[in-house]
């Protein structure tokens, strides 16, 4: 997405959703982009290294699993492979993250997973590709679809912020289900990308006008 389809999607979701739309005005330009690895490798080790640790803890093993490599950059899947666990261990990595990252590296190597050929796929069938790999969930994959390739029309229902961030916003008595949460989405096509980002940002702001919010789990940085 561009620039002004960002400023397209916020003027309809504005335009369609009064409650999210209030909250939009507050926040601002969609920074949905704003944030984003070089390339599709470094984007899914990236979501690896950052599994169940918070945002700090992610980013300072990140850093210190780039300077293997020259100029802190990740080279290809081959590079990453030629490294020994004990390496892979010493800058912060569990055993079952290096597992993790070895799989993905085979399928790589393999033509499994070819990295090239995501762009060009629908959504679903990238979803579909990227769970093939251990530890890749449905969530990950979305994360992949948002913030790597920015695809528009991603609604996560089973990220607990944006569970959290639909009952504050829209006062529910209950957290929504998941197909709570795909209804009042339909409001929302075909940019629930965008809705999702301004919902995390309702749990991270504290302007008077959203001042009942907490702070989510940090977005991986795709």
């Amino acid at each position: 997405m561009t620039p002004i389809e960002y400023e397209k999607a916020r003027r309809l979701l504005v335009r369609r959703d009064p409650v999210l739309g209030a909250a939009i005005k507050t926040i601002g330009p969609c920074g949905l982009a704003d944030r984003q690895r070089k390339d599709h490798l470094t984007a899914l080790v990236g979501a690896i290294v950052g599994q169940q640790l918070s945002t700090k803890a992610a980013a300072a093993i990140f850093r210190r699993f780039v300077a293997l490599f020259p100029e802190n950059t990740i080279t290809n899947a081959s590079a990453i492979a030629a490294l020994d666990d004990g390496v892979l261990r010493g800058v912060g990595l569990s055993g079952q993250k290096v597992g993790y990252l070895r799989d993905l590296c085979a399928r790589i190597g393999d033509g499994r997973l070819q990295l090239d050929e995501l762009e060009g796929l629908p959504d679903e069938e990238v979803i579909e590709r990227l769970m093939r790999v251990k530890g890749f969930g449905r969530w990950t994959a979305e994360m992949f679809l948002m913030f790597r390739l920015h695809r528009p029309d991603v609604l996560p229902v089973g990220d607990l912020g944006i569970v959290k961030a639909v009952q504050r916003l829209y006062r529910l008595r209950k957290r929504p289900d998941p197909k709570r949460l795909v209804k009042m989405g339909e409001t929302w096509r075909p940019y629930r990308s965008v809705a999702c980002w301004y919902l995390w940002q309702t749990l991270r702001n504290t302007p008077e006008s959203l001042k009942a919010q907490v702070s989510p789990r940090g977005k991986p940085e795709i």
